[in-house]
Order: C-alpha cells, then structure tokens, then sequence
C-alpha cells in the first residue's frame, strides 16, 4: 500500500471517530435537555376551568388593586410600609401570628407558620416578594404572587396543627435590582437563616403569576426552551434549575392531578436566561430545593417591569386556578 493510500485510510479512520463521537456528544446534550424538562402527567387540554371558590378571582384582584396602585420599593419608603402593613392586616385578620424579619429598614420579610401534627416534621417554605421596582406599579410582578399568597394563607389556615410537614410562608422584601442576588435580598436574609437546611423540603416561589394570553406567538423563551414548550401563553410554568429536579416533578406531577388550566415545567443550568430569576435562587445556594411558579414574566408579559404593569392586565379567573391547584398541593403535604 502507497504512502498517499496509508494516509487517505488513516483519514478515512480518522473521520468516522470524530464523527462517531460527535454523534455521541449530540446524543447526550439531546438526551439532558430531555431529561431536565421532563415532567410527570398530563397538562390540562380541555377549556379553562372555572374556580371552585367563587369569590376566590374577587379576592386576588383586590388584593392586586390595593398594593398595585404604586411602586413598592426602598425608592419610596411610604410605598413599603404601607404594603408591609396591608399584608401583616391581612394576615392578623386569617389569625395568624407574624414574624418580622429585618431586611434593610423598613424592609422586612413577613413570616407565618402552618404546624405540622410533628413538630419535628420537615418544613416547606412558600414566599413570594412584594417589591417592585422603582417605577411600576408591579400588578404582575409581583402583586399577583403576595395575593395568591395572601390566598393561600386563608386556605390553609385550617391545616395548622394537622399538617403532614410544616409549611411556613414569606412574604419577601428586596426581590427587584438593586438588591436581587446580593446580601440585602429578603429572600436570601431568610435563606441564609435556616440553621438546618437538611430540614427543609424545598421552597417555591411564586412569580409574576397572572398575565396569560390566548395570542398565537404570545409565549418567548431563552434558546434552547423555545424547541421544547408551546408558543401560546396560556399556561402556567414550574421552573428551577437542574439541582432542584427531583422536587420540581414532584409539585408538577401533583398539581396536574387537580390543576384545571395548562402547565408546563422542566429545569435548566442556571446559566440559561431567566431560570434563576427570582427568590428561589437563594435557597438553591443554600443547597436547598428550589422552583418558581410563574407566567414566564418577561417572555410573556409586554408590561414587565413597566408602568403599564397594572391590574387591569391580569387575568384573575386563571390566577385562581393556579392558586386552587397550588392549595391542593401543599394540603398534602
């Protein structure tokens, strides 16, 4: 065999291990992308449903209209306390007791607790954050998760001293730039606070929770989420990175179980857009279980982070859904 034919063959070899391997990198990429967005059961695909509790839509839109009439944040100290003080009445009127925890002045997380029947059961923390930034009155983000959590709160009251885990819920200062991601998140002063993370099942932080829409193209992603979810925004998402998998299909497969509107959900590297984007992140740097629940925000919603972010954008009959599916949830827990 000639030299030139030794070397075509030794070239020839060479391509087909390069694209063997190839081949096999492609496999695994597809292969983890499948495996971090897969999901246990079935989205909803019949029509919207209809709230069990037929004043459960009324009592979230006034919730939104009472905190959403300004901006919520450090820029306006008047705007914190009077939303701190809307949601510590709310609370004291359902009968809880409510735990201040300081943040930055006058910035306080806002803490209640659901017991369990064990006191030495685990806990599973709840929160959504009441700021917003300095010039939106932030119906969506985030007027619409404090008032489903305000709801959540009057549906589980009847769980306290019988639940099957502790749940404690956290109304959260400092979500919104300047503080997200440093040591003045409420989120992470709550986060940075539990003595034992192993005792924690997980958080879910509820997110920019009411905006939908029935538009064809209304529902953006990040590459590569655009290859494997609907581009109509009708639904809602579960989202948190690749650590918090296991919880994440957990909550997903149970809400399906009750849920009456579409859902979606998967985990992704936190270095793709958005996916830590809330307060669930500071409890996945404390190496704790952590998912958000939300519209997509910025991928959905044209109002995000804008003065046109305001009650009147909000679709209140899904948002109850949401928050009755979640109330399903979190009873069994």
């Amino acid at each position: 065999m000639s030299f030139i034919e030794q070397s075509e063959r030794r070239g020839g070899l060479a391509r087909r291990v390069f694209l063997f391997l190839g081949l096999g990198f492609l496999a695994f990429i597809v292969g983890g992308f499948f495996w971090a967005t897969s999901t246990p059961g079935t989205s909803w695909e019949g029509p919207t449903g209809t709230p069990q509790d037929g004043q459960l839509q009324t009592r979230l839109e006034e919730h939104v209209l009472r905190m959403a009439s300004t901006p919520r944040s450090l820029a306006s100290a008047t705007g914190i306390m009077r939303t701190q003080e809307y949601i510590e009445l709310e609370l004291l009127s359902l009968g809880y007791d409510v735990e201040r925890q300081e943040v930055v002045p006058p910035a306080n997380n806002l803490i209640v607790s659901i017991a369990a029947t064990d006191a030495a059961a685990p806990t599973l923390i709840v929160g959504a954050h009441y700021d917003t930034v300095s010039d939106s009155p932030g119906a969506d983000d985030n007027a619409s998760g404090v008032a489903a959590l305000l709801e959540l709160g009057r549906l589980l009251k009847a769980r306290d001293g019988l639940a099957v885990n502790n749940i404690e819920l956290v109304f959260y200062a400092n979500e919104e730039p300047p503080y997200f991601k440093t040591t003045a998140m409420g989120s992470y002063v709550h986060a940075q606070s539990i003595e034992d993370t192993n005792s924690v099942l997980g958080m879910i932080s509820l997110e920019t929770m009411g905006y939908f829409s029935e538009e064809p193209s209304s529902q953006n992603y990040p590459f590569p989420l655009s290859l494997r979810y609907p581009s109509t925004g009708n639904f809602i998402a579960f989202a948190g990175d690749t650590t918090s998998r296991d919880f994440l299909r957990q909550i997903v497969g149970e809400f399906r179980d009750y849920a009456k509107l579409p859902s979606v959900g998967g985990t992704m590297p936190s270095v793709v857009q958005g996916i830590d984007w809330s307060d669930h992140w500071a409890y996945s740097e404390a190496g704790i279980p952590a998912i958000m629940v939300t519209d997509t925000a910025i991928f959905r919603n044209p109002h995000y982070h804008r003065a046109s972010d305001t009650p009147d954008t909000l679709d209140y009959r899904r948002l109850a859904l949401v928050v009755e599916g979640l109330e399903k949830v979190l009873s069994s827990k």
